[in-house]
C-alpha cells in the first residue's frame, strides 16, 4: 500500500483533531502535551537553523551591493503585499458591515466572557517600548543572550553582520573553515526537521483537538459574519495576490507553488506560529520550488519576523468591525490611518501565536476606539490566528520565489507529485 504524502497525513490529523475536539469538549486538554511536544521540537530547530543558514547565505553573497539588492527587493515586496492585504480587509468590512446591528445582549455576553483577556492584551500593548527603543533593540548587546532567548530580530541582525564580516576576512582558509562549519549546522538542522515532521500528524491532531475543544462552536456562530469576512479576505489574498505575483514575477505556476508549500501551510495553521513553521517553510521552498539557499536563508527568516500580511488584513477587518459595533464612523482619514498603523504594527509583530491581538490594541488606541472592543472578537481569534499565520508564511514563500527569480537563483525544484 502506497504511503500517504505528508500533507495528506497532516490534513487527516487536523480533521481527526477537529472531530475529537467537538466530541470530547474541554476535557480533551489531557492530550495537550502531545501538541506541546511537537511545538517544542520544531522550535528547538529554529534558532540554530536561522542563524546558520542566514550567516552562510549572507557570506556567500559576497558582494554587499548584491546583498542590499536582495534586501531591498524583499522589503519592497513585503510592504506592498501588506498594504494590499489591509486594503482587501477594509473593502470587505465596509461592504459587508459585519459589526452593524449586533444584538446588545450578545455584545454584553462577549464583553463579560472575554473582558479580562482583553484587559491583559491592552496592558501588554501599553508596556511596549517606544519606536526608538525598538529600533535600538534590534542591535544585540550580547549576541549569545539573543540566541538563548530566541530574539529573532537580534539574531537576524547579528547573523547578517557576522556574514558580512566573514566576507572581509583576508585569510581564505579561515573563511572556508567557518563557512563549512555553519553549512554543516544548517544541513543537520534541515535533516532534524525531517525527523520531527514524522510526528507532525499526531502533534497537529492534538493541537487542533485542544483548540476546538476549548473554543467550542457557539461563539463562532455568534461571530460568523465577522469571522467569514476575515477568512474570505485571507483566502482572496493567498489565491489572488500571491498566485498572481508568483505567476507574473517568477513565472511559477500557482498550482505548483501551493502544492510545494502545503506542508508548511498546514504546520503554520495548526501551530499559529510563523516561527514554528519556519524550518518547514525553508525546506519546502528550497527543495520543492528550487529557491537557492542563499536567497531562502535571507528572505524567509526576515519574513517570519516582519511579514505579517494575514495579521494586517485581520486588523483592518477587526478595527472596522469594532467601530461598527460601537456606532463610530471611520472616515477616509481613519481608514488610511488603519493602513499605516496596521502595516507598521504587523512589521513589529513577533512570530508567535496570538500576537495579532496585541498589535490590534495599538491600532485601536491610535484611532481612539474602545479597547474593550477586543473582547468582542477574542472568542474566534484562535481559529482566525491559525488561518492568518498560514497566510503569513505563504507570503514569505512567495517573496522567496520572486526574489530568487529576480536574482537568477530559481531552479526547477522537485517534481510536483513529490511535493504534494
Amino acid at each position: 500500500m502506497k504511503k500517504l504524502a505528508l500533507p495528506t497525513q497532516i490534513a487527516i490529523g487536523m480533521a481527526v483533531g477537529v472531530l475529537v475536539g467537538v466530541l470530547v469538549g474541554e476535557n480533551i486538554v489531557v492530550i495537550k502535551p502531545l501538541g506541546d511536544l511537537f511545538l517544542r521540537l520544531i522550535r528547538m530547530v529554529v534558532v540554530p537553523l536561522v542563524f546558520a543558514s542566514l550567516l552562510v547565505g549572507t557570506a556567500t553573497v559576497g558582494d554587499p551591493k548584491k546583498l542590499g539588492r536582495i534586501g531591498g527587493r524583499t522589503m519592497a515586496y513585503y510592504l506592498c503585499t501588506t498594504a494590499i492585504a489591509i486594503t482587501i480587509g477594509l473593502l470587505i468590512a465596509n461592504v459587508v458591515q459585519p459589526g452593524a446591528g449586533m444584538d446588545p445582549a450578545v455584545q454584553e455576553r462577549l464583553l463579560a466572557d472575554f473582558g479580562a483577556s482583553a484587559d491583559t492584551s491592552v496592558d501588554t500593548m501599553r508596556e511596549r517600548p517606544s519606536v526608538t527603543d525598538t529600533l535600538l533593540d534590534i542591535v544585540p548587546v550580547n549576541p549569545i543572550a539573543a540566541l538563548a532567548t530566541a530574539n529573532m530580530l537580534q539574531i537576524i541582525f547579528f547573523a547578517v553582520m557576522f556574514g558580512v564580516a566573514l566576507t572581509l576576512v583576508p585569510n581564505a582558509e579561515h573563511k572556508a573553515s567557518v563557512l563549512s562549519f555553519f553549512e554543516g549546522v544548517s544541513d543537520a538542522m534541515i535533516k532534524l526537521v525531517h525527523v520531527v515532521m514524522l510526528i507532525a500528524p499526531i502533534g497537529v491532531m492534538a493541537l487542533m483537538a485542544v483548540a476546538v475543544g476549548q473554543f467550542g462552536l457557539d461563539v463562532l456562530r455568534v461571530l460568523m459574519l465577522y469571522a467569514a469576512c476575515v477568512m474570505v479576505g485571507l483566502i482572496l489574498h493567498m489565491s489572488v495576490v500571491y498566485a498572481t505575483a508568483v505567476r507574473i514575477f517568477a513565472k511559477v505556476s500557482p498550482r505548483r507553488f501551493f502544492a510545494a508549500i502545503r506542508p508548511a501551510q498546514l504546520v503554520a495553521f495548526s501551530t499559529s506560529s510563523s516561527g514554528a513553521a519556519l524550518p518547514v517553510t525553508m525546506e519546502r521552498v528550497t527543495k520543492g520550488l528550487g529557491v537557492s539557499e542563499q536567497v531562502s536563508s535571507f528572505v524567509l527568516p526576515l519574513g517570519a519576523t516582519i511579514n505579517m500580511d494575514g495579521t494586517a488584513l485581520y486588523q483592518g477587518v477587526a478595527t472596522v468591525f469594532i467601530a461598527q459595533v460601537y456606532g463610530i464612523e471611520l472616515g477616509l482619514g481613519g481608514q488610511l490611518t488603519i493602513v499605516l498603523m496596521a502595516t507598521l504594527a504587523s512589521i513589529g509583530a513577533a512570530a508567535v501565536p496570538g500576537v495579532g491581538i496585541i498589535t490590534l490594541a495599538m491600532v485601536l488606541e491610535q484611532l481612539g476606539l474602545p479597547l474593550a472592543g477586543i473582547a468582542l472578537i477574542l472568542g474566534v481569534d484562535r481559529i482566525l490566528d491559525m488561518l492568518r499565520t498560514a497566510t503569513n508564511i505563504t507570503g514569505d514563500a512567495s517573496a522567496a520565489v520572486i526574489v530568487a527569480a529576480a536574482e537568477g537563483q530559481l531552479g526547477d525544484g522537485e517534481p510536483a507529485n513529490e511535493a504534494a
